[in-house]
């Protein structure tokens, strides 16, 4: 097994970002400031299987009509994790680096995260605000982990962190997180709200949590490698 595992890093948490990271979502804030948005049926069009989720959401932020310091105001309304910068350092401290794997618009995650003074990697779908147009969001298609229907592969950066880790975890609540989540042994597959309901369901274990900073303490908790 040691050779196996030779000269892989130690550990990579890889996280959702929207309702893992922080108590809301992005998409829940702008259709209550928007409500005109959910008339037009676009989740309902991907829930029928008609559209992508990444089709459904870049609809949705394109009809925002907002200028860039009222969606700020949403965007500070998600209510980051507020310890993250804390935990971040502590986590980097017993070898574990955090991912950021999402669904959603790199514009605000980015916002967030450097208003938290936090430097880490993320793969979300890139995107910019424009007067009269909206948030326009794009395919990541210079990316690796470029999926059509999500934008981002979940999967495929869980995946990749399984080849260069000998450790992986992965926190999450949505639907998109499902896939990813199974990925990983159950004593690190971290989950809430819809995916906690959802793998109960399939009988599969997990751990819960309702703040990611709880994530951070079981992670810290391990014993070391």
């Amino acid at each position: 097994m040691a050779a196996n595992i030779q000269g892989k890093q130690e550990s990579i948490l890889v996280t959702d970002f929207d309702g893992t990271l922080t108590r809301q979502d992005f998409y829940d804030l702008v259709c209550q400031a928007f409500p005109q948005i959910l008339s037009a049926g676009h989740w309902q069009q991907y829930e029928a299987g008609h559209i992508t989720h990444f089709e459904a959401l870049r609809r949705i932020f394109a009809e925002i009509r907002a200028d860039e310091r009222q969606l700020l105001d949403i965007v500070g309304q998600m209510e980051l994790e507020p310890r993250l910068a804390e935990n971040v350092a502590a986590l980097a401290g017993k070898g574990w680096s955090v991912v950021v794997a999402s669904a959603g618009c790199d514009w605000y995650i980015r916002r967030l995260l450097d208003g938290a003074g936090v430097k880490i990697l993320v793969h979300a779908n890139p995107g910019e605000l424009v007067a009269g147009q909206g948030l326009l969001m794009r395919l990541p298609v210079d990316s690796l982990f470029c999926s059509e229907d999500l934008g981002v592969n979940k999967m495929a950066v869980v995946r990749d962190a399984l080849h260069r880790a000998r450790r992986v975890a992965f926190a999450g609540d949505g639907r998109p997180d499902l896939a990813p989540a199974l990925l990983v042994p159950p004593e690190r597959r971290f989950a809430k709200s819809w995916l906690a309901k959802k793998l109960h369901e399939l009988g599969e274990k997990f751990q819960p949590f309702d703040h990611w900073s709880e994530v951070a303490s079981r992670l810290l908790a391990e014993d070391p490698l």
